[in-house]
């Protein structure tokens, strides 16, 4: 298989959107659902139909329309303080997103550098690199994020600097054994003997030949991180309220779970559907991304 260049990778990427074929087997159920939550997370404070954050008490615990004492104004029912379980839902998305995409770039991007400072150099370099990757990846992922979440405190920044120390050693240890494939390969012994320089081998010549693994694992990994956030924000870890939070309105209604279902009943399913797409979508572009499966 010849080298991958930067003309090749926008000529790839360019045709999955323009050539209906290219996009054979996209799971749609999953993407209808990723992109009403981007919807979500882009207009949803906009469209709401109340303000996710005030309630009133005189709304309080309203159940979802279709049950008895439920009320057209509140579609999805009410939570304990009287905010509205739907508004709340889509200011969440908004949340999810900006943390899991934060995240999912700033792991991504240090241990893409990891792994081909790592992979490439070889040496003490990967020997350092590595050893520092297997001390993360060797600790429990949940209880280094709840200690160091407890540490630095609840709030959106320390939320996402938490995820990125703990998140972006499993880029640099999958990424790593791609760029040790990569550098074998004919063409990077071609731009050694031609004087090319480490950056330029590693930017113009490696980097782009492990970019579909990358945006895999990227995909997969945004569904990690937002299941990781809501667990955070579960132990009250996380964004501090009265900004809505999918994890915390969890963890909001865990007192009221025999009475009052839908405040964890309709979270929950938003979190296990945007995962569950990120994952399908994931595997999609696997197969897509793949050689071995690709029929074009």
């Amino acid at each position: 298989m010849g080298p991958v260049t930067w003309a090749a990778v926008k000529t790839r990427w360019g045709n999955l959107v323009k050539r209906g074929a290219n996009i054979k087997g996209l799971p749609w159920v999953a993407a209808v659902i990723l992109v009403t939550v981007i919807f979500m997370g882009i207009a949803g404070f906009n469209i709401a139909p109340h303000d996710p954050e005030v309630g009133s008490i005189e709304d309080r615990l309203i159940p979802p329309f279709w049950q008895e004492e439920g009320s057209s104004s509140h579609v999805l029912g009410t939570d304990q303080q009287g905010r509205d379980i739907l508004s709340r839902l889509m200011g969440g998305a908004r949340v999810s997103l900006i943390v899991g995409l934060t995240v999912v770039f700033i792991a991504g991007s240090i241990g893409t550098i990891v792994a081909l400072l790592a992979g490439y150099l070889g040496g003490w370099t990967d020997r350092i690199l590595s050893r520092i990757t297997d001390g993360v990846l060797s600790m429990p992922f949940l209880l280094i994020a709840v200690t160091l979440a407890a540490v630095l405190g609840p709030g959106m920044r320390n939320l996402i600097l938490v995820l990125v120390l703990v998140g972006w050693a499993g880029y640099a240890r999958i990424l790593r054994g791609e760029v040790l494939r990569v550098r074998e390969a004919d063409f990077v012994k071609l731009a050694q003997v031609a004087g090319c320089s480490t950056p330029r081998i590693l930017i113009y010549h490696i980097f782009p030949n492990i970019m579909n693994s990358l945006v895999v694992l990227a995909t997969l990994q945004l569904g990690s991180t937002i299941i990781a956030a809501a667990a955070l924000s579960f132990l009250g870890l996380g964004i501090p309220p009265p900004t809505p939070d999918w994890g915390s309105m969890l963890a909001d209604g865990r007192n009221y779970i025999t009475t009052a279902w839908w405040l964890c009943a309709f979270p929950g399913v938003a979190i296990v559907l945007t995962v569950l797409s990120l994952n399908l979508l994931g595997e999609w572009l696997r197969i897509r991304l793949d050689p071995k499966f690709r029929q074009i």
